[in-house]
């Protein structure tokens, strides 16, 4: 059930594996990033992600010993994972803790254009994964984690010294479908399907200084949108030369919130089409946005961020009234009363400095 690199089914028209020179740690690509990979408008990517956790200073920076804590066997232990930590290239804690593999220069993209991502497959890399509770983090900082400090001279040699409370989950199946068991007490369990997505995908922002990886915005980055799964498309507002995409952050589960800190999180292959959409077709794709969109199937998805959660809300609506007016024709006041009645607006996350919120509109309500 192991997915290592380069092995099994690899569906895109270029492979991308993340290591050391392909990826960053906690920062994203900007315009001045080289970038890794090259790829013609329309061209699918499959890359391998790599999650976080399990390589992080508080799990000892060394999956192969950290995971045989746990009962995985050091062959269970994906090889890039093995040879990202072990590699001399810097982190700290404190830093954001994604592994952001990128960035990919998409042909012909400029200023102004949309990147629709289209995420055709999601396959999961690693029967198992984690769900954390970090110090100063999560929707309730302060209060979680309970029953532990994180000291002062906190250190990777020590990794009990950060106090944090991570959870191993292992991966079953039944029935056909996959899910998440985390495990407690004397053969406790809480059983949970797996709904595997990026939680980071975005473009390059129009700046030389460095870009954290936490905070989200109108470049994408760490959104944490759980409805990015497969068969959904992100639209991005492009804003360098070649866009400059990248992804990280694989999730095998999150409620909306990802209250903990972290949701399950675990390595995915992700095969993903890459599109440019010049002034005309982007429009009519999405109409007139400055913040990434979502779509599936049955929704369209616009979004609101700001440090505040009150602010993402207003602005999430903002951005699905100009939705509806731009793209359906709904006067701004019709559209206003719309989305009170049907529409859904749902927290994506509240962990990540700027909080997000995202509208959920039923694509069958405008089929007449």
């Amino acid at each position: 059930m192991t997915l290592q690199p380069r092995e099994g089914r690899i569906h895109g028209d270029h492979y991308l594996e993340t290591t050391p020179e392909t990826a960053l740690w906690g920062f994203l690509p900007n315009r001045a990033s080289a970038p890794v990979l090259n790829v013609d408008s329309g061209a699918t990517v499959t890359i391998d992600t790599l999650s976080h956790e399990g390589i992080l200073e508080d799990q000892g920076r060394d999956p192969v010993t950290y995971l045989a804590g746990f009962g995985v066997k050091a062959t269970e232990v994906l090889e890039d994972s093995r040879a990202f930590a072990a590699s001399d290239l810097s982190h700290s804690f404190d830093d954001g803790p994604h592994v952001v593999t990128g960035p990919i220069a998409v042909a012909g993209a400029e200023p102004g254009d949309l990147l629709r991502v289209d995420v055709l497959d999601l396959a999961i890399r690693a029967p198992y994964g984690f769900i954390s509770n970090r110090h100063g983090y999560g929707a309730l900082p302060g209060e979680f984690p309970e029953g532990t400090l994180r000291r002062e001279d906190a250190h990777v040699l020590d990794p009990t010294s950060y106090g944090s409370n991570i959870h191993f989950t292992d991966v079953t199946e039944n029935g056909g479908a996959l899910y998440g068991n985390l495990r407690f007490g004397e053969g406790g369990r809480v059983r949970f399907p797996l709904r595997p997505f990026l939680g980071l995908m975005g473009v390059a922002r129009d700046t030389d200084d460095a870009v954290p990886s936490v905070p989200p915005g109108d470049h994408g980055g760490n959104m944490d949108v759980n409805e990015l799964q497969a068969g959904s498309s992100l639209y991005l507002p492009v804003q360098t030369a070649g866009a400059l995409f990248y992804a990280g952050d694989p999730h095998y589960a999150q409620g909306d919130g990802e209250v903990a800190l972290t949701a399950l999180e675990a390595p995915l292959r992700a095969t993903l089409r890459l599109t440019v959409l010049k002034d005309a077709a982007a429009h009519a794709a999405v109409g007139t946005i400055r913040n990434p969109f979502v779509e599936t199937d049955t929704h369209w998805i616009p979004t609101g961020m700001d440090p505040d959660l009150n602010e993402a809300m207003k602005k999430a609506v903002r951005a699905a009234v100009v939705f509806l007016e731009t793209t359906q024709g709904l006067p701004r006041a019709t559209a206003l009363a719309y989305l009170s009645a049907a529409g859904d607006f749902e927290v994506s996350q509240v962990v990540d400095a700027v909080k997000g919120v995202h509208c959920m509109i039923r694509k069958a309500d405008f089929s007449a």
